[in-house]
This record gives structure tokens, C-alpha cells and sequence, in this order.
């Protein structure tokens, strides 16, 4: 792997961290608010969202045809522009819709400069890397910013935009490599086609459809818990929710780290196997009562939910470097992957609106997850050369 790497591992730390210190910030906003309803959460992870699934024909293009250390710096300034817009007190919902931007803006250079900075073989190292940093980036966020969010929103607010634009200059240490010159024509009709091509065969449609899988399920975990645990478990602010989520985090962290020496990316098809244990796992969360068994649970959420998208985002670099270009296949995976999370929290946020107890909503999760998981492994081979 090129020694660049470094700075990129930096940068996605430091604008992760921020991602998610502004999420439970946003929450502690709510908590604090009496007039705002129980669905606001999840509708405020939805315009989130939206910009993924909006953006998606056009910043993959945008981080293929050009310096993504460049996009990346434009991305978090984005994002820093999202939070200033909270620290003004502009309406949340509109505020965040504009932190979403800046992550679509991110998400294809973020993993579409790997395949720049690293060869085939180390790619799900690589990766690894990325997802674990990240996850420590989430670990660390969250808490901090929960805990800094229940004493000051406006503390919270300006170290967030602090350090988007600290990540920001360390991207400038990234290498200026432009990977594919703009194709002519309308990016729409482009972007589809690449989707009709990159669903040829039963690797790239798993990649694809796996990774909507498992961040629909972790979006949809993430609010459902925010319901749940102070009915379930007595919680009372965003501390004690960031410190609950953290167990699924650290799950993560641990599941991203052993995944290398036990599923390479010339056998995707044993990914599954974690797709499945995560969706029972669940299930098996639905049915806790006690701090302590719903930690594990959530532990044990996150330790195959690691596994399981580690693969995918190589094998989706991998397939995408040789075909549409690593951004662009990145963009493809984002579209894909919103829509689904952006069905799976809209689906939630209408049932939390009609009053559906959010234990049926964890193990109707929890078993969606398991069909889904098997449909989308029909006709995928055992290994590549299959």
C-alpha cells in the first residue's frame, strides 16, 4: 500500500468523527426540544439521506473526473457549511439535508482513492483499515459529541466545524491523481447504463445489493434504538443512547479487523454467512431486557455486521476499478444503499407516527434482514473462477 494512505486514514477519522458527533448533537437537540414529535428523529435521518439518492448520477463522475483529494476537501467544507447552518438556528431538517450533501459529495472519493493507494491484494486490508478507523472515528464521536451536546449545543457546533475543516487540510497531503476523463452526454442516462452494466453478473449484484442491506439494517437499528431504549432500558438523554451504541460499534471495529484473515475477496460468497447471524442477532435484541444482554446484543450486531461490509466495499472497488470507474461504482453502491435506508427509516418513521412499539420493529427488522440476505444470495458463485 502506498504510504499516502496515512493522511487519508486522518482525514476520513477526523470527518467521521464530526459526522457523528453532529448526529447525536442533532439528537440531544430533540431530546431537549418538548414540542418536537417522537418521528422527527428518523425524518431528520431521512433528508440525510436524500441527497445520497438525489446526487448519486452525478458525484461519481464528479470524484472519477477529478482530484478526490480535492473532493474530499470541498465535502467536508459542505458539511462545516451544514453544521454553521444548525449554529444559526436554522430549521434541522434543513440544516442536515446539507451535512447529507456533503457526505454524497465524500462517500465516492472517500473509497475511490483506496484503489489509487493500494494493489488488488492489499485492497480488503485496505479497507479494513478504512472501516476500522472509522468505527473508532463513530466510537469516539458519538460519545464525545453527545456528551458535549448535552452540556452546550453551541460548543458541540463549533468543534464539529472545527474539525471538518482540519480533515479538510489534511487532505491536501493526498496525491492530486484524476482516474478517468469526463465522459460526454447527459450523467443521468450515463449513470444508468453503468447500472445496467455493472448488474451483469451475480458478483457485482451482490456486492450492490449487500451493502444496501447492511446499511438499510444499520440506519434502521440506529434510530429504532433511539425509541427503544429509554422505553426498554430507562435511558435518558443522548449520553446514555451513544454509550448503548457504542457496544454495536465496537462490534464493528473487532468484526472489520478479523474479516481479512477470513474472507478474501476471491471467495465474496461467504459474507453471507454474517449477513445472516447479523439478522438473528437482531431478533435476539428485540427480546433483551437488561443493559447488559443488550450490549451484547449489539455487540454481537456489529461483530458480523463488520464482517459482512468489509468484502462487499473491496469487492465493489475491485469490480468498479475495472469496469466504471472505483467513484463511480462507489456513487452506484451509495444510490442503491440510500434507497434502501432511506425505505427502511421512512418505513419506521410512518410506523413510529401510528404508535408501533419499537420491540415489533426490531425483530420485523431482524427477519427482513434474513430474507433479504437469501434472495440476494441466489446464483452467487462459491468463489470467483466460478
Amino acid at each position: 500500500m502506498n504510504k499516502t494512505i496515512y493522511p487519508l486514514l486522518i482525514a476520513q477519522f477526523l470527518s467521521a468523527f464530526a459526522d457523528n458527533a453532529i448526529l447525536f448533537t442533532v439528537i440531544a437537540l430533540v431530546m431537549q426540544s418538548t414540542h418536537l414529535a417522537t418521528w422527527y428523529v428518523p425524518a431528520l435521518q431521512s433528508v440525510f439521506l436524500i441527497a445520497f439518492v438525489v446526487f448519486a448520477p452525478w458525484v461519481g463522475a464528479f470524484a472519477d473526473n477529478h482530484a478526490k483529494s480535492k473532493v474530499l476537501i470541498i465535502a467536508n467544507l459542505v458539511k462545516a457549511s451544514g453544521a454553521g447552518l444548525l449554529l444559526l438556528n436554522i430549521e434541522p431538517l434543513i440544516a442536515y439535508c446539507l451535512v447529507g450533501t456533503g457526505a454524497a459529495i465524500y462517500s465516492p472519493a472517500k473509497y475511490g482513492i483506496l484503489p489509487e493507494l493500494a494493489d488488488k491484494e492489499s485492497l480488503v486490508k485496505a479497507n479494513s483499515w478504512i472501516e476500522g478507523s472509522t468505527i473508532l472515528a463513530i466510537l469516539l464521536g458519538m460519545v464525545i459529541g453527545a456528551k458535549v451536546a448535552d452540556y452546550s449545543i453551541q460548543y458541540a457546533l463549533i468543534g464539529t466545524i472545527i474539525i471538518y475543516v482540519i480533515s479538510a487540510l489534511v487532505s491536501l497531503l493526498l496525491p492530486k491523481k484524476i482516474s478517468k476523463h469526463a465522459e460526454p452526454g447527459s450523467k443521468v442516462i450515463l449513470f444508468f447504463q453503468q447500472i445496467r452494466l455493472f448488474f451483469t453478473t451475480p458478483r457485482s449484484r451482490f456486492a450492490i445489493l449487500g451493502a444496501s442491506i447492511f446499511w438499510a439494517t444499520a440506519a434502521t437499528v440506529r434510530v429504532v434504538i433511539i425509541a427503544w431504549a429509554p422505553l426498554i432500558l430507562m435511558t435518558q438523554n443522548a449520553s446514555d443512547i451513544a454509550e448503548l451504541t457504542l457496544f454495536l460499534a465496537i462490534g464493528i471495529v473487532v468484526g472489520s479487523a478479523l474479516v481479512p484473515h477470513l474472507i478474501p475477496l476471491d471467495f465474496l460468497s461467504r459474507a453471507r454467512i454474517p449477513a445472516y447471524l447479523m439478522a438473528l442477532f437482531i431478533i435476539a435484541l428485540s427480546f433483551t431486557d437488561t443493559i447488559w444482554t443488550a450490549r451484547a446484543a449489539l455487540f454481537a450486531i456489529g461483530l458480523a455486521g463488520g464482517m459482512f461490509i468489509v468484502p462487499i466495499n473491496a469487492a465493489l472497488q475491485e469490480l468498479g476499478q475495472e469496469s466504471i470507474g472505483s467513484g463511480g461504482a462507489v456513487a452506484l453502491q451509495g444510490f442503491f444503499q440510500n434507497v434502501a435506508m432511506l425505505v427502511a427509516v421512512g418505513s419506521y418513521t410512518y410506523a413510529a407516527s401510528q404508535q408501533v412499539n419499537p420491540v415489533m420493529a426490531l425483530a420485523a427488522l431482524g427477519s427482513l434482514v434474513f430474507i433479504a440476505t437469501f434472495l440476494v444470495s441466489l446464483h452467487l458463485p462459491e468463489n470467483k473462477t466460478k
